[in-house]
């Protein structure tokens, strides 16, 4: 069968499919809530507990891939993985009580994650690593934009069962563009280089702030209807704005495909965080419909475009792909957590206080990154010094 080439754009696509698979149901989250409810007649406590057990045992699965996928081959691992996402899929369209479908999709979130983590792995063996990374978030804000604009008008003339379909349909996608893949051999590095002890700060800085800055962002993200509504905004003017904000992280993501590190990392995710944090604490204006717009785009956008640079970083530090998976797993967890904190700061519906502590945890978030991404961005300089002109 013919494959792609190993750095070009269709790889990179492909690859983008393959990661996103597992996770899919983050980005039409809103959608599978609401359809859970309207459909099944659940309540707001047990659709949340649904899609955020899915996301826990996402994050339990991209912890587990850290330690097999140096001794795996990928490929037939990802094709088994898709084939039991499609089966755990359908076997939930039959599903209609709570606990048994809480547990079916606690299962589907650990096998979803074993593929994002062992597929971070995979991406984190081609070149220009952050332009597959931007690929990836391009193709979970424009595909997720459609499905939360598609499909919750669909579940009362279908029933649920048409969410479940749309992501069957995604990764039998996913599974057909497997087999055009070429096979990505681990190029080793020095085997000392990933344990010496001057690369153990920047990892963990690098993977703190993958999990601060995912947890700020979806604390917020999963109350912002709540939010406008306290405001005084009408779901006419929410609903809109949260749509558009979607399809407006492409843009974040098609700039990371174009700067790749261009300007180095430093720069590109500073600016990303920081305007991040100011779209966030203009939420506090949220009682004026512009601004609420204005915040939510920028969020969008930069959103696509930081997470994709910081898990570039998590990569780049071991080619053979244990740090992708480990950014994977502190995105999970920064995924899932966000939310279940934000339940705790949120009293009466008084966001003022979950959107500063949000601002807080993006900036501590970006302090946390200057290390390895500066660092990276130096080996970068020595590398281009040495190379013959």
């Amino acid at each position: 069968m013919m494959k792609v080439k190993a750095n070009g754009y269709a790889a990179r696509v492909m690859l983008a499919f393959l990661a996103t698979a597992g996770l899919f149901y983050v980005n039409i989250m809103p959608a599978l809530v609401s359809g859970l409810i309207s459909g099944l007649e659940f309540s707001n406590r047990d659709a949340g507990l649904v899609g955020s057990l899915n996301i826990y045992g996402a994050a339990v699965g991209a912890f587990a891939a850290i330690f097999i996928i140096r001794r795996i081959e990928w490929k037939p691992v990802c094709i088994g993985l898709l084939l039991a996402i499609i089966a755990i899929d359908f076997a939930s369209m039959l599903l209609t009580t709570e606990l048994a479908l809480m547990t079916l999709r606690a299962i589907h979130g650990f096998v979803g994650g074993l593929l994002v983590g062992v597929s971070f792995a995979v991406i984190a063996r081609t070149e220009e690593v952050h332009k597959t990374f931007g690929m990836l978030l391009l193709v979970q804000f424009g595909l997720g934009g459609l499905g939360v604009w598609a499909l919750p008008p669909l579940v009362p003339v279908y029933g649920s069962w048409i969410l479940f379909m749309a992501l069957i349909a995604f990764s039998t996608a996913a599974l057909i563009m497997t087999f055009f893949l070429p096979d990505y051999p681990v190029k080793m590095r020095d085997p000392q280089a990933v344990i010496a002890p001057v690369q153990k700060g920047p990892l963990a800085a690098s993977v703190t702030a993958v999990f601060l800055f995912q947890a700020a962002n979806m604390a917020l993200y999963a109350y912002i209807i709540d939010l406008g509504e306290q405001a005084g905004l009408t779901l006419d003017t929410i609903s809109p704005a949260l749509g558009v904000s979607a399809w407006m992280g492409i843009l974040g993501s098609l700039a990371v495909i174009a700067l790749a590190t261009k300007w180095g990392r430093t720069l590109p995710i500073m600016l990303g965080i920081f305007v991040t944090a100011a779209a966030t604490f203009a939420l506090h204006y949220s009682f004026n419909a512009t601004v609420f717009w204005l915040a939510n785009i920028a969020v969008g956008i930069t959103w696509a475009f930081s997470i994709a640079y910081m898990l570039g970083v998590c990569s780049e530090f071991d080619k053979a792909g244990q740090m992708a998976a480990l950014g994977g797993f502190a995105s999970k967890m920064g995924l899932a957590s966000g939310p279940m904190f934000a339940a705790f700061i949120v009293n009466d519906s008084n966001y003022e206080q979950l959107i500063n502590v949000a601002v807080a945890l993006l900036v501590i978030g970006a302090l946390a990154t200057i290390y390895p991404s500066r660092l990276l961005d130096r080996q970068d300089r020595q590398a281009a010094a040495q190379t013959p002109p």
